[in-house]
């Protein structure tokens, strides 16, 4: 009598038995295994807190800017206005015109509900805010009604639309025009053939990325980023050349700069000025003792001996004090440039740094009638009697040959010509300022 088995597989051979057990175990696992995570994932969601939200009813605030700074009679007088807002009315206004018609991100819209979005009003006051007082990007939610990302991003995009739409004129080449105008001034202020000051700015770098520190870093410093710039009288800043690391000077940053570029290539407009009866033909910038002695940059006398050398030294550190203004004036319109910049992009940092000064150059040119101390027009009138002269005809269409800008560039770094203009100036100052120190 054959007796009945419990055992599927007796009289199997191990392999297919060991083959049975592998599934069924495997199968037990995953299940139990899947089971067990989706008991957590119900956990961790029921611990997960939903995000808050939070109605911040910006149409409200949005007429309250208006009936603020805005409107036929705002709470906020003019003065408050240009302090909180770092420029005039008009100005702020045409800027805002030209980013709401020109750039779709400050455009106003309606979401599918009907409902207005952030208004050309809010997102330009919030970025000038940003700018002015360089805080956190989450201040202005009080007020303004933008969230840190929101005002982060119109910071962005707003120095975006100010370079775009304004960067070719506030951040040009000087044209004939103003060439003549910076010439006649200079002749005015005692130094025939100078169109400016040039020195540089160190703008900390707060969280630049730690394997670059020791390239932005000087000594034990913190990080920094170098702006190496040319103003004029009036504080305008005709060249600016941001980016190289902290840890070069002015003579490192000026062999990367490209300054003299526009005389190596033949396209800058020729210049004949004269200097105790001799002719000269390279316009040139006041600087400090650390810049080289070229032909285009005249230093003050560090121990000057004899009235003649000591009234040179007075006269010249004086005007070269133009550019360390521009860079005071340009730090307290824009505490962003004066702080440590927050932001670890390169780039956004460079853009902000431009757009700061182009918008420093707008605002110069609405407000310098009423601080400069020249008046422009008593040298466009009458006879000219000045020996600075720009000359039109000169054609910028010189070959950019090897033979051309090698000999351009020696004529620049004539050391010799730089003594002899040295020379000149300082005889010419003391004939037109030293009969006056004398009787005073």
């Amino acid at each position: 009598m054959a007796s009945g088995s419990h055992y599927p597989f007796e009289g199997s051979d191990d392999d297919t038995c060991d083959e049975y057990f592998d599934q069924t175990f495997d199968q037990y696992f995953d299940q139990t295994f899947e089971n067990f995570t989706i008991v957590n994932q119900e956990e961790e969601r029921k611990k997960r807190k939903k995000r808050v939200y939070i109605e911040i009813n910006r149409e409200e605030d949005d007429l309250r800017l208006w009936n603020d700074y805005f409107c036929d009679t705002p709470t906020y007088p003019q003065n408050l206005f240009r302090r909180r807002f770092r420029m005039n009315k008009p100005l702020f206004m045409h800027i805002v015109d030209r980013l709401s018609n020109e750039v779709h991100f400050f455009r106003q819209k309606k979401d599918s509900l009907g409902r207005l979005s952030l208004s050309p009003l809010q997102k330009c006051s919030a970025a000038i805010r940003l700018l002015a007082y360089g805080s956190a990007a989450d201040t202005v939610d009080e007020y303004l009604r933008l969230g840190e990302t929101t005002a982060r991003s119109c910071l962005e995009h707003f120095v975006e639309g100010i370079i775009n739409l304004f960067g070719d004129e506030y951040l040009r080449r000087p044209t004939p025009a103003d060439l003549q105008r910076l010439l006649d001034i200079g002749e005015h202020r005692g130094f025939p053939g100078m169109i400016g000051s040039i020195d540089c700015m160190h703008w900390e770098w707060k969280n630049c990325p730690t394997a670059w520190k020791g390239q932005y870093s000087r000594g034990s410093g913190k990080p920094t980023i170098v702006l190496e710039a040319v103003a004029s009288y009036d504080l305008w800043i005709w060249h600016a050349f941001f980016g190289p690391p902290g840890t070069l000077n002015d003579i490192n940053v000026l062999d990367r700069s490209p300054v003299f570029d526009d005389i190596i290539n033949g396209q800058a407009p020729q210049v004949t000025y004269y200097v105790s009866g001799r002719e000269y033909n390279l316009a040139y910038y006041l600087t400090d003792g650390i810049y080289p002695k070229w032909a285009t940059f005249i230093q003050s006398i560090p121990m000057p001996q004899g009235p003649k050398a000591v009234l040179f030294a007075q006269r010249q550190e004086a005007v070269r004090k133009d550019v360390e203004r521009a860079f005071g004036v340009l730090q307290a319109r824009f505490a962003i440039v004066k702080n440590p910049a927050l932001f670890w992009d390169k780039v956004k940092i460079g853009k902000i740094m431009r757009a700061c000064i182009i918008l420093h150059n707008m605002i110069v040119e609405d407000e310098r009638d009423g601080y400069t101390l020249f008046d422009v027009s008593e040298f466009q009138q009458g006879e000219d009697t000045g020996s600075s002269h720009v000359d039109l005809t000169y054609s910028t269409d010189i070959p950019t040959n090897i033979a051309n800008m090698m000999g351009v560039r020696t004529r620049i770094r004539d050391r010799q010509m730089h003594q002899q203009l040295k020379a000149d100036l300082v005889e010419h100052i003391w004939r037109k300022f030293g009969l006056d120190e004398d009787n005073n």
